[in-house]
């Protein structure tokens, strides 16, 4: 709650000053000496006295200043009590004490309680001095309790004790003071008075007792601006800040100054203080919430999370798809790529057999040339074919090796070949699938089978590829689907420049149809307008109508008083006005129902109205829906 900008300035009306007609040296008021010539008349008002105290704090005073406040203090300020002591005693002051004061137990518990109170706020007595009390004492007991209830009671040193006792009870709005005698305090320990003083005293330490609690307490009411917390929504709490301003304020007010500034400033800063988290909050809730606005468009701005998981889904089932027929056509390689390795371990086990066999010969021509008698002539004849065969061997032998190195050349060559045939197949198979041509394709095309598989096993070059001739079939087919995919881009352009030329006009056509709508509610708000205009008038008329039917009713009524009285001479006067009344009513009736239909007529109006655009609403929406 932000504080009020502009506070009324406190001035001396709003603090009377505190008036005695005891004593001269005793302070009569917080600004000093009146300014007047003649001092301020005492208050009427008996409940001023607590708002004086809550105002100046004094309730705010701990229990042990209650206890050490002195009995006889000729400088204490003025008491609020003065002017309630003025006042005219209520009706309230001729009841009857309902106690039973003259009962010995009674009187035995009021005692203990007195001095148990007494004792607790540091007033040195004891049970005998209340058995047997002198005037001395119960005039310093007095004063202690009545300074506990009211610190600032003005008590005269040098006066009668009988003023002030009086007083004392009638600002405290003692209800029993018709039963108190003053003479008693001349004997206050009289079998006569004692026990109506013992209640008196009593009552004061009940009082007491209260106060105390309430200070304790800590309740709204005692108006303790240091007790407020930082956030507060109480009324109690405002006016007790209020009340603090209005202090401070009165204090500059004193001093001489007409503009609190400084206590503006504070109360300004303690309410800023007040809405600070209030402020802070609301500020965290407002980026929450264009956050949540923000989030909001973005969410109506983009396709529902179910036709984006649907699109989803389709994406995933092609691509499943797509990945089992690369699964299924690698399974296939796969497939011949264990066959061919099978075909080549049986070539390798027959080349192996076919090699034991020629050394098995090798071995057994050896033992028949060992077991060969030959000549010497056929024996160098066959060192010479030897040695002519050695070194056609190692010629062999070296040819063998360069035509090995050319062929190991030439197969990492294929190999290098074949690994970027592959690739570019791959690429040729990827291509297929991100543009869905993957068999089948769409008529007329769907006996055309597209993809190419590498045989690098294939003995003849013509059996490299498998699949369809590229030069005669495959290639005039992408060329075919190419042209076709060109031509119905060109169809989507120009669909979709018609398109947006029908969703201008749309555009169009919705502008115009705002349009009208805004002067059909204007017409509707004229026609409401109209028929406030139209009911207003009939119930103005309806009110001459009554009024006029009422004046008839009375003249009718004084007609008939004076037909009684005069005779039957006015019948003919009374039955016209009992024509009139009945065309009053019947104007009335009619005035009723015209305004009945206009109402009506103008709210079919409005319906037709609403119906008639709720329908162009639905039909651009479904357009809209449709394109």
């Amino acid at each position: 709650m932000p504080p009020p900008s502009n506070l009324p300035m406190p001035s001396t009306a709003k603090k009377p000053a505190v008036f005695s007609s005891s004593t001269s040296n005793m302070r009569m008021s917080l600004s000093g000496p009146a300014r007047g010539t003649n001092p301020a008349p005492p208050s009427t008002n008996p409940r001023q006295s607590m708002m004086r105290s809550q105002n100046t704090n004094q309730l705010l005073q701990s229990t042990s200043k209650l206890g050490k406040t002195p009995l006889k203090n000729s400088a204490r300020r003025g008491s609020i009590w003065g002017g309630a002591a003025m006042a005219a005693p209520s009706s309230s002051q001729s009841l009857k004490d309902p106690r039973n004061l003259r009962d010995k137990a009674f009187q035995s518990k009021m005692r203990q309680d007195i001095l148990l109170w007494l004792q607790d706020t540091e007033f040195n007595i004891t049970m005998s001095v209340l058995r047997d009390v002198t005037v001395k004492d119960f005039r310093e007991i007095f004063h202690h309790l009545v300074i506990l209830i009211d610190p600032s009671h003005p008590f005269n040193p040098v006066g009668r004790f009988d003023d002030d006792f009086l007083m004392a009870l009638k600002a405290l709005k003692y209800p029993y003071m018709n039963q108190i005698d003053v003479k008693w305090l001349v004997s206050p320990a009289a079998m006569h008075s004692w026990p109506t003083l013992l209640g008196m005293l009593h009552w004061l330490v009940e009082i007491a007792k209260g106060r105390l609690h309430y200070l304790e307490s800590g309740h709204l009411t005692l108006q303790d601006a240091n007790s407020v917390p930082d956030e507060f929504d109480e009324p109690q709490q405002h006016r007790a800040l209020a009340c603090q301003f209005y202090n401070d304020a009165y204090g500059v007010f004193l001093a001489g100054s007409d503009l609190p500034e400084e206590q503006k400033q504070a109360l300004e800063a303690r309410y800023a203080k007040k809405n600070e988290r209030v402020k802070m909050d609301l500020d965290e809730k407002i980026a929450r919430l264009n956050a949540i606005k923000a989030e909001l468009d973005k969410i109506k701005g983009s396709k529902a999370p179910i036709v984006k998981i649907r699109e989803l889904n389709e994406s995933l089932k092609d691509d499943r798809r797509k990945f089992l027929e690369v699964v299924n056509k690698f399974e296939n390689r796969k497939q011949k790529l264990i066959e061919q390795i099978a075909e080549k371990k049986a070539d390798l086990g027959i080349w192996t057999k076919n090699l034991e066999q020629l050394r098995g010969e090798q071995n057994k021509l050896s033992d028949v040339v060992k077991t060969q008698n030959l000549a010497p002539e056929e024996v160098i004849q066959m060192n010479t074919d030897h040695e002519n065969l050695s070194r056609n061997l190692e010629e062999l032998k070296h040819k063998t090796s360069e035509v090995l190195k050319t062929i190991m050349s030439l197969e990492v060559t294929v190999a290098r070949r074949a690994a970027a045939a592959e690739e570019a197949l791959d690429s040729y198979t990827n291509l297929l699938s991100s543009l869905g041509l993957f068999p089948p394709l769409l008529p007329p095309l769907d006996h055309i089978d597209l993809t190419l598989e590498l045989n690098t096993a294939a003995s003849t070059t013509q059996s490299l590829l498998s699949g369809e001739d590229i030069r005669k079939l495959v290639k005039p087919t992408l060329s075919s689907i190419a042209e076709s995919n060109r031509t119905e881009r060109a169809s989507v352009e120009t669909e979709r420049i018609k398109l947006d030329n029908d969703l201008d006009q749309l555009t169009m056509e919705c502008e115009n149809i705002d349009e009208r709508i805004v002067e059909m509610e204007k017409k509707v708000v004229g026609l409401n307008e109209q028929a406030d205009d139209l009911r207003d008038a009939a119930q103005q008329e309806s009110l001459v109508s009554s009024q006029e039917a009422a004046r008839l009713e009375r003249e009718l009524a004084q007609a008939r008083t004076n037909a009684m009285a005069n005779g039957l001479g006015v019948k003919s006067r009374l039955q016209a006005l009992q024509f009139s009344y009945r065309e009053q009513v019947e104007k009335v009736n009619k005035l009723r129902d015209e305004t009945v239909r206009a109402i009506i007529k103008n709210s079919n109006d409005v319906a037709v109205f609403k119906e008639e655009v709720s329908q162009h609403l639905k039909a651009i929406k479904e357009y809209a829906d449709e394109n």
